[in-house]
């Protein structure tokens, strides 16, 4: 019986050896993750553009639409208009540019609204079918408008919700196929701290905190037959501090953390058998499949990476910026931006300046990039220009 049993043991141990098919991970497999209208995410004033690309926690601009609606509140002024113009590839080409418009109003002490348009145009591509035909031109474009609705709930803190139409028009029709418009609807929702002044040692301080959700909205494609896209879905974190030297001096340091809420790409492979013949390709070696509803998407994007945790954390973009205000009629700002080798190695450095005459706001920002990845946007030139009516209309909550 003894025997028996250390058999029967004996048994149960013994690997199986049937045969089994394994997966070979593809070598040249990139984790970048990419969306549809990128335009979206391209920083459209000079401002937020001099403190590399950020704007959800810095005070309240007439651009705060892009970034964080919920600033609007704590404007001073009663209502404002900007307009701004950034040069895209500006070595290679002079016609493509992101153009855009806002306009927000405070309605009082606890609400206000803003609307806003932005155009992004890839320039003119001409056709011909000789050497000695007319040239025909097509204008490839992008747009999007946007409104937003603010409310203050506290003395310190407002919220906002803002809806997006967006509009994609990048089909050349004299190329074969039947690409078409591509357009849908996005939602933003965000949030905005702006602490009390205090009084410190040697200098009067205040904290801002912000947070923003943006680009909520289904899938898409351009054609019956192409893949679906995920719109730029990103939550953005970010705090600062303002050091108040005195009536004249006042220095703003922010920071702010950007995560792209769009599933990572899983490593694909090739499934082989015993004797290394393909049975079959584009296998998910590691991760998780990456065609999901924007929703589900959304929460994956936490978790997804074959990388682990590690690779989620590479995931994350950060920004570091400063303003130097002086009568508040004078601005100096500079940021630094970077991004994961790994994720699409963007790092650059910016500078900017701004001037306010009256109601009239001027803005400048240059980008230098620090990565071996040129920018779209290196040595470019942006400019905003912004008009604030009701200025010193302001009442405390």
């Amino acid at each position: 019986m003894k025997n028996l049993t250390l058999l029967l043991l004996a048994l149960a141990f013994i690997p199986n050896t049937e045969a089994q098919n394994t997966i070979v991970p593809n070598p040249n497999d990139l984790r970048i993750v990419t969306t549809g209208v990128p335009f979206l995410a391209i920083a459209s004033d000079a401002r937020a553009a001099s403190m590399a690309d950020m704007g959800v926690a810095t005070s309240v601009d007439a651009f705060s639409q892009q970034w964080n609606a919920s600033k609007y509140v704590f404007s001073e002024a009663k209502l404002g208009i900007g307009v701004s113009y950034t040069p895209y590839l500006s070595k290679l080409v002079n016609d493509i540019f992101l153009g855009n418009i806002t306009y927000y109003n405070r309605l009082d002490q606890r609400s206000a609204f803003a609307v806003s348009l932005r155009y992004f145009s890839l320039g003119d591509i001409e056709f011909v079918d000789g050497p000695d035909d007319t040239p025909r031109i097509q204008r490839p474009n992008e747009f999007s408008l946007d409104a937003s609705y603010v409310l203050r709930l506290s003395d310190q803190f407002g919220m906002a919700v803002g809806m997006r139409y967006w509009r994609s028009d990048l089909r050349l029709q004299e190329l074969p196929g039947d690409a078409s418009a591509a357009g849908t609807f996005g939602v933003d929702i965000s949030g905005y701290y702006q602490g009390e002044e205090q009084a410190y040692a040697d200098f009067n301080g205040r904290w801002r905190v912000g947070f923003a959700i943006q680009n909520i909205g289904p899938k898409f494609k351009y054609d019956d037959g192409g893949l679906d896209s995920f719109q730029p879905t990103n939550l953005r974190l970010g705090g600062g501090f303002d050091f108040i030297f005195d009536d004249y001096n006042k220095i703003a340091v922010t920071t702010e953390f950007t995560k792209l809420l769009v599933p990572t790409p899983p490593i694909l492979g090739t499934e082989v058998d015993e004797d290394g013949n393909t049975v079959q390709e584009d296998v998910i070696y590691k991760g998780k499949p990456d065609d999901v509803g924007f929703l589900k998407g959304m929460f994956q994007s936490f978790g997804d990476a074959p990388g682990g945790f590690s690779e989620e954390i590479k995931e994350i973009t950060w920004a570091l910026g400063a303003e130097y205000l002086y009568q508040d009629s004078f601005a100096f700002r500079a940021g630094y931006f970077n991004e994961s080798e790994e994720k699409g190695a963007r790092k650059f450095l910016a500078l900017g300046a701004g001037f306010k005459a009256n109601v009239v706001n001027i803005d400048l920002s240059y980008l230098f990039s620090t990565s071996k990845v040129q920018s779209p946007l290196e040595n470019t030139l942006r400019f905003s220009l912004t008009f604030n009516i009701g200025e010193g209309e302001y009442i405390e909550y």
